[in-house]
């Protein structure tokens, strides 16, 4: 019988070795973490988004991003909205431009559509990042083009620097605005050998997520002009996003965030390894071949039941988790999981890694 989805969450929980992304401290000890840190910093409660944390952390953040401003989020889905009204208003036309598989198109219900009333394009195709000439390409007039980078859907796919700088040149030479997705920026640098300033050049507006990859509670942040981001403090208020207090937020992002970036040129290696390792295993390959980022997808010939079924009877008997959610893929019988490499692979070497996915390969097999 299959586990059910409370077995399986107590099954993880007691697993030794978690392969997939950071390891999760209890509420309780991140409470208490973040209790020392504001002891030990002298912080003060916001007032509705007002406060010296919230504006040191917002400065910080601009700085890092090579923009004049930036403005804290409960939400990247609010960030991201905020983004498109904004730029919509200005052009004058409720129409944009995205990657087909972009987060606003399948993961948030709709939301400019349903608050917004714009029309979202898809640019380009949905298994690499968008291009240049995916932008040239549309007839349409756009108010502006979201730019996710990496490509979540596509493996944590990111396009080469001279792509990306031919696509912000194009989008200049058209008078499109150009907003970056960079829910995972945070892990693109260590690939492109650069700095977010200069990633980040080009675009008019920034969202960069707080909790993905940082590991805060929730959280995100919009940068851009001063007058962009007035406008955006404006739609967080309008939004329902300017709380009285954002501080729990943004302690719990603030006291982590120098360590967590000093990490992902550690997390960018262990991956190149782990895919080099994992190129060799029988009925399974890695989305991209050589990663661009900490994360990655497999690719596993087995249905997503089989794959379910070994991985639980894997963590049954080693008390190892290799993988979260497995789903099915396009091909016929064949399914795919991401895998985000955080903290825990740093103490987990390869040689103690393959043999446990070849196990896995053996039983997904067999099931």
């Amino acid at each position: 019988m299959p586990y059910t989805p409370e077995q399986r969450h107590e099954l993880r929980r007691h697993c030794e070795l978690i392969v997939p992304g950071f390891a999760a401290a209890s509420p309780a000890d991140e409470f208490r973490r973040m209790a020392d840190w504001c002891e030990a910093n002298a912080v003060e409660h916001d007032l509705y988004g007002q406060g010296a944390l919230i504006a040191a952390f917002e400065q910080k953040i601009a700085a890092l991003l090579g923009k004049p401003a930036a403005a804290f989020m409960p939400s990247g889905i609010m960030a991201q909205l905020a983004a498109v009204r904004i730029w919509t208003e200005a052009a004058g036309v409720a129409r944009f431009g995205m990657h087909p598989t972009a987060h606003l198109m399948h993961h948030e219900e709709e939301a400019y559509e349903a608050l917004l009333r714009c029309h979202g394009v898809p640019l380009g195709n949905r298994l690499r990042p968008m291009l240049a000439s995916d932008l040239q390409a549309s007839r349409q007039r756009l108010a502006c083009a979201i730019v996710e980078l990496p490509i979540r859907e596509a493996g944590g796919q990111l396009p080469s620097w001279d792509e990306l700088e031919t696509l912000k040149a194009a989008a200049q030479e058209r008078g499109v605005h150009l907003h970056m997705d960079g829910a995972r920026l945070w892990e693109s640098a260590a690939h492109y050998k650069k700095d977010y300033a200069q990633i980040a050049a080009g675009f008019d507006s920034v969202y960069v997520s707080v909790y993905k990859g940082i590991g805060a509670l929730s959280g995100a942040l919009l940068a851009g002009s001063d007058d962009f981001v007035a406008s955006a403090r404006l739609w967080r208020r309008r939004l329902g996003g300017t709380l009285y207090h954002l501080s729990p937020m943004v302690v719990s992002a603030a006291m982590r965030f120098d360590e967590r970036i000093a990490l992902m040129p550690a997390l960018f290696e262990r991956t190149l390894d782990l895919a080099t390792g994992l190129s060799t295993q029988p009925a399974l390959r890695v989305n991209p071949a050589v990663p661009h980022t900490n994360m990655l997808h497999l690719h596993f010939d087995a249905s997503a039941d089989a794959v379910l079924r070994a991985r639980d009877e894997l963590a049954a008997t080693t008390r190892c988790w290799l993988v979260d959610g497995v789903r099915p893929s396009e091909v016929p019988g064949w399914s795919v999981s991401e895998l985000y490499v955080g903290d825990r692979l740093l103490q987990a070497d390869n040689t103690r890694l393959l043999p446990l996915f070849a196990r896995l390969s053996e039983a997904m097999r067999g099931a």
